[in-house]
């Protein structure tokens, strides 16, 4: 049996047409997490959503909202978005040039620092600022798109990450995205992750409960 992990179902794959309804329906099918993808149209090709989305939608919802800023120099905005209600403040190492400065002030903020890595980045960017993260997300695509398949070597890097994390000692979560679905579920947890963001494959098979103990059953830990 494999330890527990987080899903963080993310709202890219949602019904954009009900969100407040969407949101209701995770939380009573026992999710905490919410993984919300936000894209400028330059960091990544598309655009989703902003800072007045997230604080309308967390006035209808208690989920952790674990916030994903695939934007330009994030350290523009991070004030706004911990203001709109992100529980997690996720910038990318590739999109600002004081990665320490930024993360910092995330902290300050009040928010839980994490940062991403796009596939190819490497490890050795971030290493000697893993004790100020709450976690690090491992893209295992390319971001900007949904419904990407998950790229084999990156289960390597997180391998390599989660042995990093245990080398020097440290807490901080390891954070799955792109590509994610039951069927390599348990080799992920296996290899060290500890949060699954999950988009299609999630939300792509309704009802909510029953889907997420599919997760639960494919990582060796079935529902009682």
């Amino acid at each position: 049996m494999t330890p527990p992990f987080i899903l963080s179902p993310s709202l890219l794959s949602a019904d954009f047409s009900r969100l407040a309804d969407e949101l209701a329906a995770l939380e009573a099918a026992g999710l905490d997490w919410l993984h919300l993808d936000v894209m400028d149209g330059l960091f990544v090709p598309n655009i989703t959503f902003g800072p007045p989305i997230i604080a309308a939608l967390r006035k209808r919802s208690k989920l952790y909202f674990d916030t994903h800023l695939m934007i330009e120099r994030p350290e523009r905005y991070i004030a706004a978005f911990r203001d709109a209600g992100a529980d997690l403040l996720c910038i990318h190492a590739e999109a600002t040039v004081h990665l320490e400065r930024t993360v910092a002030e995330i902290a300050r903020l009040g928010a839980a620092p994490a940062v991403a890595l796009n596939p190819a980045t490497p490890l050795c960017a971030i290493e000697y600022l893993l004790p100020e993260l709450a976690m690090v997300l491992v893209m295992t695509v390319n971001p900007g798109f949904g419904g990407q398949s998950f790229i084999p070597f990156c289960l390597d890097k997180v391998r390599d990450l989660a042995e990093l994390r245990r080398r020097k000692g440290l807490s901080f979560r390891i954070q799955v995205d792109g590509g994610v679905t039951p069927d390599n579920t348990a080799a992920l947890l296996a290899a060290g992750a500890d949060v699954l963001v999950s988009g299609s494959a999630f939300f792509g098979h309704p009802p909510y409960k029953e889907r997420l103990d599919v997760f639960h059953a494919a990582a060796g830990n079935p529902p009682a």
